[in-house]
């Protein structure tokens, strides 16, 4: 939904200035109305950009579950907590729909069925867990484990992002370096070797040809990057490529295992807190699918999900999918055999959540040398050869 920034005069005759969400400029002036904004001027606000929930953090989600929490338990009803929340929410797009929500429990709506009408915010775990704390009259438990929840996976995935940034970071940094070098510092050495009427060593004539050709196709290698990385993104909208591709990450070098570990990580903290929470076993499934990251273990969790439906056990076909670890299965099968199966999973995701901690740091320790030569050996490389023929030179001269 795009953005409107607007300058205006509210009801206290104040001269204010935004901006608001709103499908167009039509909507946007009856939203600011709503509000008593008398508008003068209005524009689409082009600074702004969508990312999932609007531009907000997924850090803001989790300071408001937390407050919300707090509110209800100190006796402040829905609508209160909400209007509070939303006044005080520092972006525009979370303001609005909180707002949205507020108005949409006045008029009679549950807060589960308010918050499904916003799913680029509210996810369906959110919603259900919502809806289980409602039926139960325990939200405000429910928003703790919520904020607990939402902690611990925004944890997880910063870890994760932040092990696969720093080997991107570095590979874009040598690919600048490289072209750097081949398009303006190799033709200053180039054009001094040529006046000088030297024969080049190989290995220096081999990278004045490859500046030469970068020099002359620049545009069209700009133009091979951009094109691979949007049929890539086209490519990743079939979901037959998209699970190939899940498929094999499952089961790549060095990456493989952390992506395993924090799907496991992932599959039963959610699990966990959805059935301690109340939430059926059948519909907590469901909900973890879609939220496992991966088309492979999406598949396997819906494979489980049909199996418990028809009445059988949930370790038989969490063997079958091949996709969780022995040891996984084993304890969820003793957690079902005890009654205690949100313990158990939680126990797994605490365990596997130290697993992905201690696989991120030795990813870490691994790549990095890796990473050094490479970027050394690209560099000294190039470094060498341009020095091979000075040597030859001073050679000569002696």
């Amino acid at each position: 939904m795009p953005f409107f920034k607007y300058s205006g005069v509210n009801k206290r005759g104040e001269t204010v200035k935004g901006s608001v969400d709103a499908e167009d400029e039509k909507g946007a002036r009856q939203a600011l109305s709503a509000q008593g904004i008398r508008v003068d001027t209005i524009a689409k606000d082009w600074t702004k950009i969508e990312l999932g929930g609007g531009g907000m953090k997924p850090k803001e989600l989790v300071i408001f579950t937390r407050q919300f929490a707090t509110m209800i338990n100190a006796g402040l009803s829905i609508i209160q907590g909400l209007e509070i929340l939303a006044a005080q929410s520092e972006t525009p797009y979370f303001r609005s729909v909180l707002r949205k929500v507020k108005n949409s429990v006045e008029e009679g709506k549950s807060l589960s069925e308010s918050l499904k009408s916003h799913p680029k915010v509210f996810s369906d775990l959110y919603v259900s867990l919502v809806a289980a704390g409602e039926v139960g009259g325990i939200l405000d438990t429910i928003m703790d484990r919520l904020a607990i929840f939402l902690e611990k996976n925004a944890a997880i995935n910063a870890k994760i992002k932040s092990a696969m940034k720093y080997p991107a970071v570095i590979l874009v940094a040598t690919i600048g370096i490289t072209i750097v070098l081949l398009y303006w510092v190799v033709p200053t050495f180039s054009t001094m070797f040529l006046s000088a009427g030297q024969q080049l060593p190989g290995l220096t004539q081999v990278i004045v040809d490859l500046s030469e050709w970068m020099k002359h196709n620049i545009f069209y290698v700009i133009l091979v990057i951009v094109a691979l990385i949007v049929v890539y993104k086209v490519l990743m909208k079939n979901p037959q490529i998209r699970f190939a591709r899940d498929k094999y990450l499952l089961v790549a070098p060095i990456v493989g295992d952390l992506i395993r570990k924090s799907a496991v990580a992932r599959f039963t903290r959610t699990l966990g807190t959805l059935v301690s929470s109340g939430v059926p076993l059948v519909d907590g499934l469901e909900s973890v699918s879609r939220t496992s990251g991966n088309l492979m273990i999406e598949k396997a969790i819906l494979f489980v999900r049909t199996k418990v439906t028809e009445g059988s056990d949930m370790t038989t076909p969490l063997t079958e999918a091949g996709v969780f670890p022995s040891m996984v299965v084993q304890m969820i099968g003793v957690g079902e055999a005890t009654g205690a199966m949100d313990t158990m999973l939680n126990k797994i995701a605490d365990f596997y959540e130290e697993e992905v901690d201690v696989a991120i740091d030795g990813l870490t320790s691994m790549i990095e040398p890796i990473l050094m030569v490479f970027i050394g050996g690209i560099v000294g490389t190039m470094m060498v050869a341009m020095y091979l023929p000075m040597f030859s030179m001073g050679k000569a001269v002696g």
